[in-house]
């Protein structure tokens, strides 16, 4: 053994790390696939060692490889043999290799589901914590639902570092295995109030994300997260947060009432962009739809856009862009509140950023207006001209057109300056894209608006005549479609055209050979129509030569196109030859032509739908997927594959093909020799200018022909545009409509100054208001044809797509059924048939000795000693229900009924009466005061919510006596106590208060902080001022201190991060340590703050004095139905054990009030729990922070008194608390 160990050692000596690989790789960049193959026999001889620490070094390698791209699947057994090693660092890189190669279809998963569950019950929290790591990696749906009660289990754990990464993997838990989401959300919901941050933030991530597809299940957890959005300072869970909300809102538009003001305090005092962003964010989401029902939601949103301003003038270009994103979602809801910027908008124009340019653009598409759309565009034109990207300069043409043409030109109140604009888009410099855009809206503009067609029609006569001029800048501006357009409504409304001989003329140049074939085409068409419109002028004013004329041009000038290189043109050319000659014939003998010609062209051809085709019906017996021929045989389609490939491969690559023959020098010269002259004559080949010289000096190629129409030799390479006779300027149309809307102006203001002369009621009209301008040409939208029998839906595009979150969307608010329990892990075991008899036998002998054993336990149960302080004997039967405490099915639907209720009362507060009003009709214990950090409105005061209320206790009521009838008087009467008394009890006590505010305060501790309380104060602003700066402090003292920031001595104040708008009301929470626990402690304090009115700003203070009592630093200690037996056994062994030795006891005068009232008070003010209730005696029992037992006897003595006898490990304490006691019975 020692010898082999010694070998061992010796060969990890030579073998080589990760840091040797790296370095060997570099090292052999020539031959680096080679290297590395040779590195990977290594590492698989490495692999089949006994040690670990060998194999845990070769698949560190392994993961190096795997990241330039090599597969190592064929490892993955050995992976997980690193991952079970107990050695931390070697379990470490297994599952780094796991969580890197491994994947929902590897094999050997199966094999790592008991392995995984020892890493996460492991001692060490870091070997659960990569154990979960990797296992968010390589999740399937096995492994979640055979892990799922283990991560649950976690969820418990005492370590923060472990709960959080339970809470996390649970995602993933329930991506996979849906069923394990409703089990397992009581546990998660338990989280969203861990005292670890880290533990309660992963828990809103968790549900945030789960709510993200299906926010409706998450309606119910509305007040737990208002709670954790008004009390964090953890800028990341409240973002996650208000997203939330953000989603929930538009379900429930009460919820938007209650978000108004803690919204408004978070986009006022907020430092934080991202979280103002999410703010702003949740306030046009939620607000979208219920806005207008909401009150303060204006105002709300006046203040985003004022907000969102600051983002917008910012230098930080993100910011930017979040801010004009952020500005285009308000303008759906709010375009008034957007249009006042428009100024800053345009500026974004100039930005530098494309992409803040394109954002810019997209909130001008929504700020348009039938007042300022000529303004707009007419500056969206100029950037176009000072654009020099091509993308950026087609969006900007894109975005005018799409500006101008949305909703059926619903903003254009003059069509002649649109026309003359998409004209103008054509001749500016600059290549685009959009010619074809142009074309098709000139086309919709003349066929839509009839009293536009001779405006138009003329226009586009105009740049055809000059088409000899522009056509160059046209084509480098790729827009030569619009030609295609000018020439098809020139045709189709050919009867409006001034000159139709001159047209036909400019459309007859030689110039036309060189456009695409489609424009030759449509050119030939429409020249017909134009012809025809001439022939019926001429026969009308009975001018034969004219006609003759026109006639016999069109017989010489359309001879050319029959030489065109495209088949369609020269066929059309021939047919429109043919048509001519024999009217040529006609015209020879004076007859009339012009009424039988006309008829080919008579008719409106109207626009067909964009999904005409797609909605023809397909008729019966049609498969359209069906072969019309025999499908090819599958050799047939391989063959050709195989063989062409392999047949160029001989030809090329073959050692056996044959060699080329080498060329001779003068051979080659003389190909070079047939090569030039080729060029030369070639009219399509590109020379640069030494081919051209060369060529023309030396044999005469290339030379400009004389009989060829001069405007053929070249084209005019202007870079300003020329200008066109018969094209007007949009900029008269923009005069126009500024003169006018001067006069609509002055017309009002001398409309007013009558009013206000005469002393006349009128009606305020704001200046942004829109004004409705009457259109100068009527809008006749011609309706889209479709086939008989279309489909009107549009079903055809939506596609169904498998969507992971569709299986979480489930109630989570109805009771588990026993079927829905997670699965357990259980051995599987293998018996013949014989052994199953016994087996059955056996099991009936244990149920048996079980029994036995039970009723042993309750004999024994019932003879030991008790003292006075217990109930003495309970009674089978209640020991029966406590131990199967299971509702049935009527009660289920009973607590969801009641969940759903408790959410519509917690909304329904937001309608509840002010606090003010509140302390003036409810007086002592029984003051309700609403902390929430709600702003009431002054309108909402006049109508008390006591209806909702008594409606709500009545429900409850009639729920309790059903439960009470059936289970007497359990253990867990105090839930149903709570629930049937009608006491009204807070916890929140009067600090301090003046003129101006007012100071409450309650206390909370939790068992893991032993020396640490804090004290919830909520501020409530009594005003209609705005109340800041303010600012905390308490004198400290030598048991108790108040918690301040590192650097901070015992003198400072702590600042409020909040500040108060006018009747406004918000909470924050302060911790205070104290060294003993077991006395009361008064301190004094002082408030400081900053009243700011309309003209000036002054300082106040509010002094108060803060008595903590001794019930402040107790602990409530919930019992649950199914480990309350078992306590009440350990708290029967803790009053016999002399644990609690000091003893105390009162008798007070009840005046009247039940048993069950009584204990009410006591439980709610002392954070006592009820242990055991049997008839008119009740045990009930508290610990402090720092672990001090308080146990009490509560009975009703006769005469309507109540006796309180208790026991604890501290004297002054218990006296102390006795005494609260006393007090809480008497009050």
């Amino acid at each position: 053994m020692a010898l082999k160990n010694v070998k061992r050692s010796i060969d990890r000596i030579f073998d080589k790390n990760l840091q040797d690989l790296v370095r060997g790789i570099r090292n052999h960049k020539e031959n680096e696939v080679n290297y590395i193959s040779q590195c990977i026999d290594e590492i698989k001889v490495e692999l089949k060692q006994e040690n670990v620490a060998v194999k845990a070094n070769a698949v560190n390698k392994l993961i190096y490889l795997q990241m330039l791209g090599y597969d190592i699947s064929w490892a993955a057994f050995n992976i997980i043999e690193v991952m079970s090693s107990p050695k931390f660092t070697f379990k470490r890189i297994g599952y780094l290799a796991a969580s890197q190669c491994f994947h929902s279809d590897t094999d050997v998963l199966m094999l790592t589901t008991n392995m995984i569950r020892k890493d996460l019950g492991s001692q060490n929290n870091f070997d659960a914590g990569i154990a979960i790591n990797g296992l968010s990696c390589f999740m399937t749906t096995d492994l979640a639902r055979d892990l799922a009660n283990d991560i649950l289990a976690l969820m418990s754990s005492i370590r923060p570092y472990t709960r959080k990464r339970a809470v996390l993997i649970s995602y993933k838990i329930f991506l996979c295995y849906p069923e394990a989401l409703r089990p397992a959300f009581p546990r998660l919901k338990e989280k969203l109030e861990d005292p670890d941050s880290g533990v309660q933030s992963a828990a809103v991530n968790v549900i945030c994300e789960l709510a993200r597809k299906n926010p409706k299940n998450y309606l119910s957890l509305a007040p737990i997260f208002f709670k954790l959005m008004t009390s964090s300072t953890n800028n990341w869970v409240l973002i996650k947060i208000i997203k939330l909300f953000g989603a929930l809102t538009p379900l429930e538009p009460r919820l938007g009432k209650k978000l108004i003001e803690p919204l408004t305090n978070l986009i006022h005092n907020t430092s934080a962009m991202s979280l103002l962003y999410e703010c702003i964010n949740t306030v046009i989401q939620g607000m979208q739809s219920h806005g207008s029902s909401i009150q303060g939601s204006q105002n709300l949103m006046k203040l985003c856009v004022q907000k969102l301003r600051i983002l917008i003038e910012d230098s930080d270009q993100n910011l930017k862009y979040l801010g004009l994103l952020a500005m285009s979602r308000i303008l759906k809801t709010h375009p008034k509140a957007v249009q006042s910027h428009k100024d800053l908008i345009l500026q974004c124009l100039d930005d530098k950023d494309e992409s803040i340019r394109l954002r810019a653009l997209d909130l001008l598409f929504g700020m348009v207006s039938k007042k300022n759309l000529m303004e707009i565009i007419k500056k969206l034109m100029i950037h176009v001209e000072k654009t020099e990207g091509t993308q950026y300069r087609d969006e900007l043409l894109s975005k005018i057109i799409e500006i101008c043409s949305q909703n059926n030109y619903q903003y254009i109140t003059n069509f002649e300056w649109y026309i003359t604009v998409l004209v103008e888009l054509t001749r500016m410099d600059g290549a685009s894209r959009h010619g074809s855009l142009i074309s098709s809206q000139l086309l919709d503009v003349a066929i839509r608006v009839k009293t536009i067609r001779e405006f138009a029609a003329n226009q586009m006569a105009a740049m055809l005549e000059n088409a000899h001029a522009i056509s160059g800048q046209l084509r480098r501006n790729g827009m030569q479609e619009v030609l295609f357009a000018a020439a098809y409504i020139c045709g189709e409304f050919a009867e409006l055209i001034e000159k139709p001989d001159s047209l036909i003329h400019a459309m007859l140049r030689p110039r036309v050979m060189t456009l695409p074939a489609n424009i030759q085409c449509v050119y030939l068409q429409n020249i017909m129509k134009v012809f025809a419109i001439a022939l019926i002028q001429a026969e009308e004013e009975e001018d034969n030569e004219r006609a003759l004329n026109l006639t016999r041009v069109l017989l010489e000038k359309l001879s050319l196109f029959l030489q065109s290189s495209y088949i369609e043109v020269q066929e059309r050319a021939s047919s429109t030859l043919s048509i001519l000659k024999y009217i040529e014939k006609l015209q020879v003998k004076e007859s009339l032509v012009a009424e039988e010609f006309s008829i080919l062209f008579k008719g409106e051809l109207n626009p067909v739908a964009p999904k005409a085709q797609r909605k023809v019906p397909v008729p019966e017996g049609l498969d359209l997927d069906a072969w019309i021929n025999d499908p090819p045989s599958s050799s047939e389609d391989e063959q050709p594959e195989e063989e062409f490939p392999k047949k160029i491969y001989d030809e090329l690559y073959s050692p056996t093909r044959e060699k080329r023959k080498e060329m001779s020098p003068e051979e080659i010269k003389k190909r070079k020799e047939e090569r030039l002259q080729e060029q030369a004559s070639n009219p399509h080949y590109l020379m640069n200018k030494k081919q051209e010289k060369k060529t023309e000096a030396a044999d005469g190629y290339q030379k400009l022909d004389a009989e060829v129409d001069p405007g053929l030799a070249g084209e005019l390479n202007i870079s300003v545009p020329l200008h066109v006779p018969g094209l007007p300027s949009s900029e008269r149309y923009l005069r126009m409509e500024q003169d006018r809307q001067r006069r609509a102006q002055a017309e009002k203001t001398v409309k007013k100054r009558h009013k206000k002369r005469g002393k006349k009621k009128f009606v305020h009209v704001s200046e942004d208001e829109e004004e409705d301008i009457a259109p100068t040409h009527a809008v006749d939208i011609v309706q889209e044809e479709m086939p008989e029998g279309a489909a009107k839906t549009d079903s055809e595009n939506e596609t169904t797509k498998d969507d992971p979150y569709r299986a979480l969307d489930m109630d989570l608010d109805s009771p588990l059924t026993p079927s829905e329990t997670l699965p357990r892990p259980r051995h599987h075991e293998v018996r013949s048939k014989p052994d199953e008899e016994k087996v059955v036998k056996e099991k009936k002998q244990k149920k048996k000795h079980k029994k036995k054993e039970v009723k042993k336990h309750k004999k024994k149960s019932r003879k030991a000693p008790t003292e006075s302080l217990l109930v003495e004997e309970p009674a089978n039967e209640q020991v029966s229900e406590v131990t199967q405490n299971t509702p049935d099915t009527i009660e289920k639907k009973e607590n969801k009924a009641e969940a759903k209720d408790d959410l519509s009362f917690w909304l329904s507060n937001s309608d509840a009466v002010s606090a003010p009003e509140a302390a003036k009709k409810v007086e002592g214990p029984e003051k309700v005061v609403q902390v929430n950090g709600i702003e009431e409105d002054e309108d909402d005061h006049e109508v008390a919510p006591a209806k909702e209320k008594k409606k709500h206790k009545k429900k409850k009521d009639k729920k309790e006596t059903k439960k009470h009838k059936k289970k007497h008087h359990n253990v867990n009467d105090t839930v149903e106590m709570e629930a049937s008394s009608n006491l009204q009890l807070s916890s929140y006590k009067l600090l301090g208060e003046n003129k101006e505010i007012k100071l409450e305060f309650e206390t909370r501790s939790s068992s893991r902080e032993e020396k640490k309380i804090v004290v919830s104060c909520l501020f409530e602003n009594l005003t209609e001022n705005h109340i800041k700066n303010i600012e905390f402090n308490i004198l400290d003292t030598l048991n108790t201190r108040l918690v301040r920031t590192g650097g901070e001595n015992s003198h400072d104040a702590v600042p409020i991060p909040f500040s108060l708008p006018a009747l406004s009301r918000n909470e924050c929470q302060l911790q205070l340590t104290a060294s003993s626990v077991t006395m009361p402690q008064r301190m004094r304090g002082t408030v400081t703050y900053m009243v700011q009115d309309q003209e000036h700003t002054k300082q106040e203070k509010l002094d108060f004095k803060l008595h903590l009592p001794c019930s402040a630093y107790l602990v409530t200690t919930p019992f649950s139905s199914v480990f309350l037996f078992s306590f009440s056994n350990h708290f029967t062994k803790l009053l016999t054990s002399g644990d609690v030795p000091d003893k105390a006891s009162v008798k007070v005068d009840s005046k009247g009030i039940p048993l069950d009232h009584v204990l009410q008070k006591l439980c709610f003010f002392l954070k006592l729990s009820v242990v055991e209730q049997v008839g008119d005696s009740a045990s009930l029992y508290s610990s402090s922070i720092q672990h001090h037992h308080i146990c009490l006897l509560v009975k009703a003595a006769a005469n309507g008194f109540i006796s309180v006898d208790g026991k604890s490990n501290n004297a002054s304490l218990l006296s102390n608390i006795m005494d609260q006691a006393k007090e809480i019975v008497q009050g």
